[in-house]
């Protein structure tokens, strides 16, 4: 029974949570040319809308700072996710949104709840490669202006405790097999995360208060290695 409890207060925190969680934030035109600022989306499920951490302290948000203290001009970040989106979800998000804007800068981080939900990985691959062509056309059609970042490990933080920790790795590593496989094949920038979240073990700092997301301190990793891509990309 406990067992059974973890699991439903698992999916409902992935699931029923994300009502309460914004779909957008951020500036939405494509580039404010009046003070000549970097336009950037992020596309996404729960790490990207940093389910546990102060708007702020969101991996774009982060990465945006970062480069603004080099003086690279990046307007606030244009956030598409929820927690608990599948890519199908996600897809579905984008529609409705009606974006008709183009950025400079487009990333695409999405695959935990496919993992987590049992679905497949061909589906996930036909699903992921749909929301990649969606985020290569959101930059321009330039695939040199995307970034995809590879799914974060949940099995490696405090809330997996119970459950096949090795399992739960495996899997993640199929999916992002597939992620990386299709952003090469697409020539985008792919980013690795994943190795950074699995350090979570030794160093529980990286771990949000949920136990299950990722912290301010986390998610600085991801902004600081995103912010070297973006650099080459925007100077």
């Amino acid at each position: 029974m406990g067992y059974y409890l973890c699991s439903m207060l698992f999916f409902l925190f992935l699931g029923a949570k994300k009502e309460q969680i914004p779909m957008t934030s951020g500036h939405h035109p494509s580039q404010d040319t009046s003070i000549n600022q970097f336009t950037y989306l992020a596309l996404g499920d729960s790490y990207t809308i940093g389910e546990s951490v102060p708007e702020n302290e969101r991996f774009p948000n982060q990465t945006a700072r970062l480069l603004a203290a080099d003086g690279i001009a990046l307007a606030p970040p244009r956030i598409i996710a929820k927690t608990g989106w599948t890519t199908d979800e996600l897809e579905a998000a984008i529609a409705e949104a009606n974006v008709t804007d183009t950025f400079n800068i487009v990333t695409l981080l999405i695959g935990v709840n496919n993992q987590y939900r049992g679905r497949s990985v061909s589906e996930y691959k036909t699903e992921f490669t749909r929301l990649l062509k969606q985020a290569i056309h959101f930059a321009a059609d330039h695939s040199d202006r995307v970034v995809v970042l590879s799914i974060p490990d949940w099995g490696a933080v405090p809330f997996a405790e119970g459950r096949d920790r090795q399992q739960i790795a495996a899997d993640i590593d199929a999916f992002n097999a597939v992620n990386k496989s299709v952003s090469r094949k697409f020539k985008v920038h792919y980013l690795d995360i994943t190795a950074d979240t699995r350090k979570a073990p030794q160093d529980p700092g990286l771990v949000a208060s949920d136990g299950l997301h990722y912290s301010p301190e986390g998610m600085a990793v991801w902004a600081g290695k995103l912010a070297g891509i973006m650099r080459t990309i925007l100077q």
